[in-house]
């Protein structure tokens, strides 16, 4: 097999996750960082062993022996260094969300069709081995017709008025941008319908917040106490709730928030059926709750031979050892470098067009926030 060669944009919480994931690939070689500073990147490529760094995107972007890039900057970054890679002929990975806005994501898949490259918007979360029995179980019928979904994202770092990263600055929209649409991608990909229509509310709770002079790490606030800070307004959200209609028929009611004190990374999601229901805690993702109206309910343990259909190909542990969170980049990658080695292989990973997805059912929560009544979500 062809050890192929990628550069990891960012070095930050994600480029981290990124730069180990491709790693324990064995067929993929990280072979280049750039940081917001050369500082920055030398010392990141320093860390983790990586031949070259730079502060300059485009410098590596001119290496034609560069297959893909990882895209793990700020979110405004996203388009420009995403459209600058696969002019140059890369294959991009790009964390989500895809793009600052719906029409710079319609020129990112538009450019990525035309110059027929692998593309991907990091929708890890399906890569659960749990999260791909649901697929399959609602695609089985199992559960009959998929009635409602509910179900939360909550996570508590951005409680304090004092709690900073770069996101809160990030564009229109931070909650729902950051964690709402994994929660929506999720949705969609496990029942295989589509949200229609929205009616949102969202709200932020610290109008100031105290940003530090200095860079602080994602993840990191609860931790550090920056000893100079500036006030600074903010507008972007804390907390957003939402009703939706999902396919032809079925229902649902979800929140999101990062002011839920407790609350890690706690993304929940119910799907009721007129069979049987499913119920998911990221926080617990070897388990799936699986409930009837006549017989006992049951705690489903992972096991890659236990479960429905393929979903087992999304496990590489035997039952009892789990597998989570940086699995599913390992998964997600395997997956898209598979198509890079060969381009005839079937997308098993959610797409650019899946980004711009999610960026479509964004503009509808925020124009339902605004002008409070719900919204058609374009398709």
């Amino acid at each position: 097999m062809k050890k192929l060669s990628t550069v990891v944009l960012g070095t930050g919480f994600m480029g981290r996750v990124h730069t180990e994931a491709i790693r324990r690939l064995g067929n993929v070689e990280v072979t280049g960082v750039v940081g917001s500073t050369p500082d920055n990147a030398k010392r990141f490529a320093e860390e983790n062993c990586i031949g070259r760094s730079t502060a300059d995107f485009r410098e590596l972007l001119s290496d034609p022996s560069i297959d893909a890039v990882h895209v793990c900057t700020p979110n405004s970054l996203h388009y420009e260094m995403s459209m600058a890679a696969m002019r140059a002929g890369k294959h991009v990975l790009c964390e989500k969300p895809l793009a600052s806005t719906e029409v710079q994501a319609d020129e990112m898949v538009t450019l990525a069709k035309e110059a027929k490259l692998a593309n991907c918007t990091l929708y890890n979360l399906r890569s659960y081995p749990q999260v791909q029995n649901m697929r399959r179980l609602c695609e089985s019928g199992e559960l009959g017709e998929v009635l409602v979904v509910q179900g939360t994202y909550s996570q508590d770092w951005l409680l304090y008025d004092t709690d900073w990263n770069w996101r809160i600055e990030s564009g229109p929209s931070r909650t729902f941008a950051d964690i709402g649409t994994h929660w929506c991608d999720m949705v969609e990909h496990v029942t295989g319908q589509r949200i229609s229509a929205v009616c949102a509310d969202l709200q932020t709770f610290h109008n100031t917040r105290k940003k530090p002079k200095g860079p602080v790490e994602t993840f990191a606030g609860k931790t550090m106490s920056p000893s100079e800070y500036q006030t600074v307004q903010i507008h972007t959200e804390d907390f957003g709730a939402m009703t939706f209609r999902l396919g032809p028929r079925a229902r649902g009611a979800m929140t999101v928030s990062q002011v839920a004190a407790g609350r890690k990374n706690r993304l929940f999601v119910e799907v009721y059926g007129s069979k049987a229901s499913l119920a998911w805690n990221a926080e617990a993702p070897d388990e799936l709750w699986l409930g009837r109206r006549n017989s006992a309910n049951q705690i489903v343990v992972k096991d890659p031979t236990l479960v429905c259909g393929d979903a087992s190909r999304f496990a590489d542990l035997p039952g009892g050892h789990s597998e989570g969170y940086d699995d599913t980049f390992k998964q997600t990658f395997r997956r898209f470098y598979h198509s890079i080695a060969n381009r005839s292989a079937p997308i098993e990973y959610p797409t650019f067009e899946d980004g711009r997805r999610q960026m479509r059912v964004l503009a509808a929560v925020l124009e339902s926030s605004k002008k409070l009544v719900w919204v058609a979500v374009k398709d």
